[in-house]
């Protein structure tokens, strides 16, 4: 520990910066179906508002409902009771990643 630093100071594991970013999502895991909505969304991450939660470790596909759905592979890092999970995120197949990278990159524009 640094001189000033508070010993209950988490550490600080991100490396990708977050964007605020709304959008509803669909949770697959095994048969169930579970929905929720992104708080944040980083190239690597984001943050799932559900009232169903998962726990850490867990892996479940997910599907973003923009105008082209985006489906991502998900593991579960944190969990906030009462407000959903952060998760890391993983796109396969090309018109995947490139819809994701597209998405992040509009986030990292200034808005005019």
């Amino acid at each position: 520990m640094t001189t000033g630093e508070h010993p209950s100071r988490r550490l600080e594991r991100r490396w990708a910066p977050r964007y605020s970013f709304r959008a509803e999502l669909e949770i697959e895991w095994g048969s169930a179906v579970l929905r929720g909505k992104t708080r944040d969304i980083s190239s690597n991450g984001m943050f799932i508002e559900s009232s169903d939660t998962l726990w850490v470790g867990a892996g479940f596909t997910a599907r973003l409902a923009l105008d082209r759905p985006v489906q991502m592979d998900c593991s579960v890092k944190r969990i906030e009771p009462g407000q959903g999970m952060a998760v890391s995120v993983s796109v396969s197949g090309e018109p995947h990643q490139q819809r994701y990278q597209d998405l992040i990159a509009s986030l990292t524009r200034p808005q005019a």
